[in-house]
């Protein structure tokens, strides 16, 4: 079935009036996409801080109607429900039905991270390579959640929980996974040899993915899922949190309590010149603090005292 698509460029101060209204008036989604996405100081947005919904300065917010919407009749009913907003810029066009959230699957292949993960798309055979006794396959559908591997700042920490493993270090151990997105990290932990895993996530959404990951790779009975604040208030040898530069800094105290004397943390969603404050901050209570780079992004990873 077809739908109406309505496109408008705004900017951050008024999108959420914007958005309220095509709600108001039945849009069936509102998409919200970086207005200046071709240019060189495009401004990267991966997964907000806790509590926190990031957008783009200028932005091109996208909403669909049923095909038999009015587009005169829809302005005019957007006009008259805020009459300070500006509709003249609104674009419209016909887009055919697709299954949105499964597109991706075209083009996500199998990854390897390290000498021993692999991030398989659920739908595909795995490679010759990863049927080997000692691979350790996580069989991924991020659905709505932010987390497939494919960004570096998760690469990063698909191959810090390798190394840990060939170190022996997550042989039965328990992990804090903060922001969880999909659950790679938990879910990538746990098939390395972690006896069990705790996903934390502001976003209901990547709970459900969560969870829906843990049951389709056969560890939900070894991976528990909570909102910010409603996790157990325990101490891990291994803690990651792939957030952005911003939140680790508001959460570096809650971080660093969550990591038990002589465990690991990596912290990750870090742009290159964002760690040196970073570094300091978690000097506080962090040793053997190191730094990885991969394209423009940074994790630094540590020892509790």
């Amino acid at each position: 079935m077809p739908y109406l698509e309505l496109s408008l460029r705004t900017t951050e101060d008024r999108q959420p009036r914007y958005e309220r209204a095509l709600e108001d008036l039945g849009a069936l989604s509102v998409t919200l996409l970086d207005a200046d996405a071709d240019t060189p100081n495009e401004r990267a947005i991966l997964e907000p801080g806790v509590g926190q919904m990031p957008v783009w300065p200028t932005l091109v917010l996208t909403a669909l109607f049923d095909a038999g919407t009015d587009p005169l009749a829809l302005l005019a009913a957007l006009e008259a429900f805020d009459p300070e907003l500006d509709w003249t810029g609104a674009a419209f066009r016909t887009v055919e039905d697709q299954d949105w959230e499964r597109a991706w699957l075209d083009t996500f292949r199998p990854m390897r991270f390290g000498a021993r993960t692999w991030i398989v798309p659920w739908n595909q055979d795995l490679p010759e390579e990863a049927t080997g006794a000692d691979a350790a396959v996580v069989r991924l559908d991020p659905g709505l959640a932010f987390g497939s591997g494919t960004h570096p700042t998760t690469a990063l920490c698909l191959r810090w929980l390798d190394g840990l493993a060939a170190g022996g270090r997550l042989q039965g151990a328990r992990v804090l996974d903060f922001g969880c997105g999909s659950g790679i990290l938990a879910l990538a932990a746990l098939k390395l040899g972690a006896d069990a895993a705790v996903g934390v996530d502001n976003d209901p959404q990547a709970l459900t993915a969560t969870a829906d990951n843990a049951r389709r790779n056969g560890v939900d009975d070894r991976l528990a899922v909570y909102l910010p604040g409603d996790e157990p208030e325990a101490t891990y040898p291994v803690v990651v949190a792939n957030i952005l530069a911003t939140a680790l800094d508001a959460l570096a105290e809650h971080l660093a309590a969550r990591v038990a004397s002589g465990g690991r943390i990596a912290l990750s969603g870090i742009l290159r010149g964002q760690e040196d404050e970073l570094l300091q901050r978690y000097g506080a209570w962090f040793d053997q603090l190191q730094v990885a780079t991969e394209e423009d992004w940074v994790r630094i990873d540590g020892v509790r005292r």
